[in-house]
């Protein structure tokens, strides 16, 4: 059992994040729902190594990055258990990928991205899904979500319990059984790894 899980977070499928966390295959579909930001500022919340904000940029974005620990120069140090530092409608996008799972009160954040993000604005969020399948055989042998994901993760979140907290953003994961990942929109709690969430916030005049 511990060398399949050594196989697992080496492949391109979120558990745990492993050793792709640039490329595993949620934050990849995610990033193809991110739009041209030519004129728009992106925040990016949990950029760690910039990584994601240097690719928001590439896509046009003007980009404020923050971290609890960051280790990209460009970024604000912040604890988001606080809020955000920023004022009202200050954001086109929000970009929010495996950070609410470290969080003790993730639907403050999602408030909090809610008051920044100007009309007409888009948040993408990426979190691991605790009721995939494989959780469920790899439970028979003690490994729970627990011990597979990162080892600072305080939610396990299953589709009820992501659906209680973004209401109004579309729920996503992808299909990762076929050479090409792709995205899925049904039986997402059974077949998914990650839940992808994607919300446009209202405009003005529509």
């Amino acid at each position: 059992m511990a060398s399949l899980v050594s196989l697992l977070k080496k492949l391109p499928i979120d558990v745990g994040q492993g050793e792709r966390k640039h490329d595993s295959a949620g934050k990849l579909i995610a990033f193809s729902f991110v739009e041209d930001g030519v004129g728009k500022i992106a925040l990016d919340i949990g950029c760690r190594d910039g990584y994601w904000s240097e690719r928001l940029k590439s896509r046009g974005f003007e980009v404020q990055a923050l971290d609890l620990d960051p280790a990209y120069t460009r970024a604000i140090k912040h604890n988001v258990e606080n809020g955000l530092p920023f004022g009202s409608q200050s954001f086109d996008l929000v970009w929010c990928t495996e950070v609410i799972e470290h969080l003790y009160k993730p639907k403050y954040l999602l408030d909090e991205v809610e008051r920044v993000l100007k009309p007409g604005g888009m948040v993408i969020l990426t979190t691991p899904n605790s009721g995939w399948w494989l959780y469920s055989i790899t439970k028979l042998w003690g490994w729970t979500p627990e011990k597979l994901q990162n080892p600072d993760h305080k939610q396990f979140f299953t589709e009820k319990d992501i659906r209680n907290i973004s209401v109004g953003y579309e729920l996503l994961g992808y299909f990762p059984y076929a050479i090409k990942f792709f995205p899925i929109r049904s039986l997402v709690n059974l077949l998914s790894p990650t839940f992808i969430l994607v919300k446009k916030h209202a405009s003005f005049l529509s």
